[in-house]
């Protein structure tokens, strides 16, 4: 039995398989190799190995898109884990308007970002739009499983948005989000202090948010987009974006951003009773283009607590031959002044791509610590020598005062497929 739900899942792929028009997808094969040191001088030697499928299979309007993997310590006697990360039907253009998904999904709705178990549609007509979502929450590490109780382990909630004024789309939307955490068995004291075992049962937790948002697009020259999300359960803003980008004479551009956030622990969590405080962060940017293939940028940020602040400061240059960067943090957050460099090119009408990434950085977290340095150096090829088939390698090189000489590999094959029956 305990292969069963594997089995079911692989007779129904078949059976839509079989009747599709069109399969597509990429398989990829990784090894990870690295020592893990538990002190200066004692390490052991890890190789992880990853196997990803992406499936797509499609019959019309309608898909069944799949996204899974498996990982597993090559080299110990550890069990491996499948994750599967998306498992989903999808039917579009209903009734010319509608779009309906089932399965194991992804989310993208503000604080929903996520995956979920259940049901969702996006129906459009005109200016107008509606989103609504329901389902459970997905079990640790993607297991192949539903959640035990709905009512209590849930996600679910709704957009409503409009484009009817030219170059701009608001939307008001209203997201509950449920969990019920698992019981667990720890140690605790009885009354005269002998050790006792304890089951710990929680209640469930949750978040209830409204948000609006508000995206003004006028093409290159202008773009704007604000968002706004209020705590229902705290009674209080939550966050507030604003982001705004500006392209002048076909060379500069300037931009600005603001986030405010008051982030809360779970409403009915023991930690809710403490203040975390909020904070405001603030950043400019600039940029122009030179020569039509040099870019020169920089940025200027802050970020605002409660009795302290943190400035950061950016410039670099993009080239056709690579990328230098150059960033400085002052504050509470810490000291850092650091420096990298990245460059990829591509040879034989991409047949070889060569890449080597090189990183300095020297920092402290406060006044009194002494300065580290950390030196970071990645190498990496890419040969794809046609066009469904890819070989990828890396080495990886870390030196700290915490990891000294720090060596890794990687090594990956990636192949795509895309048939119409």
């Amino acid at each position: 039995m305990r292969y069963l739900k594997y089995i079911l899942l692989l007779f129904a792929v078949t059976t839509f398989c079989v009747q599709a028009q069109n399969i597509n997808g990429r398989i990829s094969s990784s090894v990870y190799m690295y020592d893990r040191f538990y002190s200066t001088t004692e390490s052991d030697f890890v190789a992880r190995g990853f196997q990803t499928l992406n499936l797509n299979v499609n019959e019309g309007i309608f898909s069944l898109r799949s996204s899974m993997a498996f990982e597993n310590f090559i080299n110990t006697g550890t069990a491996g884990r499948s994750r599967f990360y998306n498992l989903y039907l999808e039917a579009r253009n209903l009734f010319k308007a509608a779009t309906v998904k089932v399965g194991r999904q992804p989310l993208f709705m503000g604080l929903a970002a996520s995956v979920f178990d259940g049901a969702s549609i996006d129906v459009r007509y005109k200016e107008f739009g509606l989103k609504g979502f329901y389902g459970g929450n997905v079990p640790a590490y993607q297991k192949f499983e539903l959640t035990k109780n709905f009512s209590d382990d849930f996600i679910g909630g709704a957009e409503l948005s409009t484009s009817i004024i030219p170059y701009t789309d608001f939307s008001v939307g209203y997201i509950h989000k449920n969990f019920m955490p698992q019981d667990y068995t720890t140690t605790r004291l009885d009354d005269n202090n002998n050790p006792i075992a304890l089951l710990i049962q929680q209640k469930s937790n949750q978040f209830r948010y409204m948000h609006a948002r508000v995206l003004f697009d006028a093409g290159p020259q202008l773009n704007v987009n604000a968002r706004y999300e209020y705590d229902l359960n705290y009674k209080t803003t939550s966050k507030v974006e604003f982001e705004a980008n500006h392209r002048w004479q076909d060379k500069a551009s300037f931009s600005i951003y603001y986030n405010y956030m008051d982030p809360k622990i779970r409403y009915n969590s023991i930690f809710s009773v403490f203040d975390f405080g909020n904070t405001s962060e603030i950043e400019l940017g600039a940029s122009y283009d030179f020569m039509d293939d040099y870019t020169v940028n920089a940025r200027v940020g802050r970020v605002l607590f409660e009795d302290e602040s943190s400035d950061r400061i950016s410039l670099g240059v993009i080239t056709p031959y690579g990328t230098l960067t150059y960033r400085k943090n002052l504050g509470i957050a810490g000291e850092l002044d650091g420096i990298s460099l990245y460059t990829a090119r591509t040879y034989f009408d991409g047949l070889l791509t060569p890449s080597i990434g090189l990183s300095y950085s020297s920092y402290k977290l406060s006044d009194d610590d002494k300065k580290n340095d950390l030196l970071t150096i990645m190498a990496g090829v890419n040969l794809r020598a046609i066009r469904w088939l890819s070989f990828d390698t890396q080495i990886q090189y870390l030196n700290n005062p915490i990891y000294k000489k720090d060596l890794r590999f990687l090594f990956k094959i990636n192949y795509w497929f895309n048939t119409n029956l």
